[in-house]
């Protein structure tokens, strides 16, 4: 499954980039997410409740950041483990543009791609697609939110 996007945060790009690296901001943007720790710089290990169609589970598992542009994105690569109810892998490219020429706010772009197994497969693409687009709008929302609230 592949997903992408767009997003315009009301805010400068250093701002933005700030919130994009700091782990209690992402716990605190993503959905579900119970914790979200640093190992190091680079890599982070979360554990994250999320419901698709009739399974729940607790998905725990880890994120490496690479090809980091200072101010201009990133890639992520992630998965996790939901017990019986499967896994998850994902693959994304995060990238950050000013919108303007006043530089007060900031275009995010992401193209990820995912893969699931185990009972996650078997529901169905199109629910697990649904509820992955609705994840990340979630994400989204508090994201744009706390980063305007963090101050320019």
């Amino acid at each position: 499954m592949e997903f992408n996007g767009t997003q315009t945060i009301a805010a400068p790009r250093h701002v933005v980039w700030r919130c994009l690296n700091d782990p209690a901001v992402l716990q605190e943007c993503v959905p579900g997410c119970e914790s979200f720790v640093a190992e190091s710089d680079d890599e982070f290990k979360a554990v994250v409740v999320a419901s698709v169609g009739p399974v729940k589970a607790r998905f725990k598992g880890n994120l490496v950041l690479s090809e980091r542009i200072e101010l201009g994105g990133y890639r992520i690569v992630g998965q996790g483990e939901g017990g019986i109810a499967g896994f998850g892998k994902m693959t994304a490219t995060v990238t950050l543009a000013d919108t303007g020429d006043d530089a007060l706010s900031t275009l995010l772009t992401y193209v990820a791609v995912a893969e699931v197994g185990g009972k996650l497969a078997q529901i169905g693409s199109r629910l697990v697609s649904s509820v992955a687009n609705k994840l990340a709008d979630g994400f989204f929302k508090r994201l744009n939110a706390t980063v305007v609230a963090s101050g320019k």
